[in-house]
């Protein structure tokens, strides 16, 4: 279980890191990189916002996601209270009102938070994905139990992102990454359990703008698994499904390339970088997912020398073992 657990923590950090640098369009990144990207890249100076960042380096996917992870570990469950914390700390640790990569309904949903308003309302405009980036804690602390990962994604969501549309897509990561942390379990078991929590986590929340997540990423699962050759669907999923901040369209996307990478963390990372838009959510949500799946041991030592040279504030093992024992509890 720790294994299947440090492999969903590394996962979300490599594709985080890894497609940070990818550029807003695909054909740009391609003529930019000269092809893939196939290795840690620091941000473009010219980069609309990871232009300060260096190679290996993680971005508000992952810091959010520890955040989180901690206070959860903390409460010893999740709960709202628990969320709001670990985004001001992450929020204020980053000096976020001078910080161009913070959300737009983070944003908001902090100076809500910080004028004392209750948690209830102070997410009730947030529909964009940050819930989803940061959620795979709530997923890996809830091995084969989808109500329990939807339940408490939902939870997590309140404070920043309590719409029906944003919560559908933090319960489709979460639940996904609680059926890849089965032994035996299959993509099509993992892809399904995700529409499944989508369309089980539409029931919550402030009714919202926004398409269907589930039937995305059911478009996105099929663009993948197309007779196109892989550049060609990755432009697909970047035209019809889109890598933008709109939940329904980065949570779709991310189904897209962990089928079209077949669980493989590293691929899911070089296909999401290429796809390119708001890439490193996209990478950061698949490869949380197949890296739950695969576990630590399919990642090679260099990766993993690489996140951790690079975030050396970030303490993999330790989160991982204090959420392990939130599962055993």
């Amino acid at each position: 279980m720790l294994n299947k657990i440090l492999g969903g923590l590394y996962g979300q950090a490599l594709g985080d890191a890894w497609a940070m640098p990818a550029m807003l369009r695909p054909e740009h990144t391609w003529e930019r990189y000269g092809g893939w990207i196939t290795e840690f890249f620091p941000g473009p100076s010219d980069h609309p916002v990871h232009h300060s960042l260096h190679a290996g380096q993680i971005t508000d996917d992952t810091e959010q996601a520890f955040s989180l992870a901690k206070e959860f570990i903390k409460d010893g469950k999740v709960t709202p209270e628990g969320a709001a914390r670990g985004v001001i700390a992450w929020y204020d640790m980053i000096d976020g009102d001078n910080t161009p990569y913070v959300g737009p309904s983070t944003r908001k949903a902090v100076s809500a938070i910080k004028s004392g308003k209750p948690l209830e309302e102070t997410g009730k405009n947030g529909d964009t994905n940050g819930a989803a980036m940061r959620v795979s804690p709530v997923g890996l602390i809830h091995p084969g139990d989808l109500e329990g990962a939807v339940r408490d994604a939902h939870l997590s969501c309140i404070p920043t992102h309590n719409t029906d549309v944003a919560i559908s897509g933090a319960c489709a990561v979460a639940g996904a990454i609680a059926i890849a942390m089965v032994d035996g379990s299959t993509i099509d078991e993992i892809i399904e359990a995700g529409m499944k929590a989508a369309d089980m986590g539409r029931k919550f929340g402030y009714t919202w703008i926004g398409a269907s997540v589930s039937r995305r990423i059911e478009m996105a699962v099929e663009i993948a698994r197309s007779e196109m050759r892989d550049r060609e669907k990755l432009q697909e999923l970047y035209d019809v499904i889109g890598t933008t901040l709109a939940i329904p369209d980065s949570v779709g996307a991310a189904f897209g390339i962990l089928a079209m990478a077949d669980g493989d963390p590293k691929q899911c990372a070089i296909y999401a970088a290429q796809a390119s838009g708001d890439a490193d959510t996209v990478a950061a949500m698949a490869c949380a997912i197949a890296g739950a799946w695969k576990g630590v041991g399919a990642f090679d030592q260099e990766i993993i020398d690489t996140l951790l040279s690079a975030n050396p504030d970030y303490d993999f093992y330790g989160v991982a073992e204090g959420l392990l024992k939130l599962v055993e509890v």
